[in-house]
């Protein structure tokens, strides 16, 4: 099974990224760019980074009517981007209709269209008491039944936990697992979060390690271990 470390790059400007690149010249590490970077810097920086070399993870969680998510992602599909999002939540109709927009480019045939189920910032507390999720379902429910949503739409993957990868394989999935931190490491605003080590012995497809990277004294050797514990 393929596998890789992303790169989780939430810096203010592409200034702070292009700095942070730097240890990295030659390893092109693959790389998240989500809503911070994106909507400050636009699309000039993604058809930067992959003009350098560079795989990119899209991450803009798409959530919208049917109509204007597949406009977007016909719009995104241009860009050429490895791996792009929405939200499950949107439901079967809108996924189907995201992977239309990214097909009526031939970049955007290409790019692996996979959906977010539930954030790692939320834990079944949540799912019940605020989003009303009936409290007889758990995480790994909500993450399954988004998950065979998304199949049917015929999109590639989803954006789930670590600790629901297992799930995710057993329905013959790709699954991106962010949420992940080195032992030791700080679990900051995330709720279900694993190591490295332990997302591969669950079966994730790719992990997005931020903080745990983008914030060590050394980088370079905090991806490198993420890569030695999980690829």
């Amino acid at each position: 099974m393929e596998r890789d470390v992303i790169i989780a790059c939430d810096f203010k400007s592409k200034e702070e990224l292009y700095e942070f690149l730097k240890p990295f010249k030659g390893m092109n590490p693959y790389l998240k760019i989500g809503m911070e970077m994106y909507f400050k810097e636009g699309p000039e920086l993604v058809r930067e980074l992959k003009k350098q070399g560079f795989k990119i993870f899209l991450d803009l969680k798409a959530h919208d009517i049917p109509n204007t998510v597949k406009a977007a992602m016909e719009k995104l599909g241009s860009l050429g981007v490895d791996i792009t999002n929405v939200h499950a939540e949107g439901g079967i109709e809108m996924m189907k209709a995201a992977r239309e927009g990214l097909n009526m480019t031939e970049t955007g045939k290409k790019t692996k269209l996979i959906a977010v189920t539930v954030l790692t910032s939320i834990n079944d507390d949540v799912l019940h008491n605020e989003l009303l999720i009936d409290s007889n379902k758990t995480s790994a429910d909500v993450v399954r039944k988004y998950a065979l949503n998304a199949k049917e739409a015929g999109l590639d993957g989803v954006v789930c936990s670590a600790l629901e990868a297992s799930i995710i394989k057993e329905i013959g999935f790709m699954s991106v697992t962010p949420g992940i931190r080195l032992a030791g490491d700080s679990k900051d605003d995330q709720k279900r979060v694993a190591t490295p080590a332990y997302a591969k012995e669950l079966g994730s497809s790719y992990i997005v390690v931020g903080r745990s990277i983008t914030k060590a004294t050394d980088p370079v050797a905090a991806y490198k271990q993420c890569v030695k514990e999980f690829c």
